[in-house]
């Protein structure tokens, strides 16, 4: 099932949502990155070092996105048993993509009750995380990562409303997974320290056109939902 309602590739569609994401993950996950980098003994912070620790954190952060996108989606096969289910979980994902448009734009704070609760879960994880640091081997960082990926996050709750109303395992697990790849540009960014283009991806009129467009999107999601729709 293809929640788009559009012959646009899911996947497609999803990448570039993280990429439009990029703003906000600079904002909740950017300090992390720096923290994790600095982290290093100076003594071990060549380019080729950094560089293989900050992609075996993400590598680490966007499996453990596709591990809860495969939950999710698992959890919509039980859900979608009907015609009328699966209308009501597609228009869900459309919904919880426009409060992602109005988080990433500072628009609306209304993801931050979403975001409570995986709190509860995170409070347990956190300290797993801690007990990793400082992080000098790419096996070390990629188990960081994997803890790091389960972080409390409105844009990936977003996306998880997404996978369950695809109600397939597999596709909820790549679709997360296209989504993390498409978060990668702005993180790295922000790990290697390229300030032109994180000064770039956080600038308000980019955050304001990325909301723009992920929230026409999601409202052509719900028109593609009205009875009739698609004989127009």
């Amino acid at each position: 099932m293809d929640p788009t309602g559009l012959d646009l590739p899911p996947l497609a569609a999803a990448f570039v949502f993280g990429l439009l994401g990029g703003a906000h993950c600079i904002g909740m996950c950017g300090g992390i990155m720096s923290a994790l980098t600095f982290a290093v003994p100076p003594s071990m912070r060549s380019p080729a070092r950094l560089s293989g620790l900050l992609l075996g954190y993400n590598l680490g952060r966007i499996t453990s996105y596709m591990m809860a996108g495969a939950l999710a989606a698992g959890l919509g096969t039980l859900i979608a048993l009907s015609p009328q289910a699966r209308l009501v979980l597609q228009g869900l994902a459309a919904v919880m993509l426009i409060l992602m448009a109005l988080y990433i734009a500072d628009w609306w704070k209304g993801l931050l009750k979403v975001e409570a609760v995986g709190k509860r879960l995170w409070r347990h994880l956190e300290p797993v995380g801690r007990r990793l640091m400082p992080v000098v081997r790419v096996p070390q960082a990629f188990a960081l990562g994997a803890v790091w990926g389960w972080l409390p996050c409105g844009l990936v709750y977003s996306m998880l409303a997404w996978s369950l109303a695809i109600a397939d395992p597999w596709r909820g697990a790549t679709l997360m997974g296209a989504f993390g790849l498409g978060t990668l540009p702005a993180l790295l960014a922000t790990g290697l320290a390229a300030r032109q283009l994180g000064a770039l991806i956080r600038h308000p009129a980019t955050r304001t056109l990325s909301a723009l467009s992920i929230i026409a999107f999601a409202l052509w999601q719900l028109w593609t939902l009205l009875p009739g729709a698609s004989m127009h």
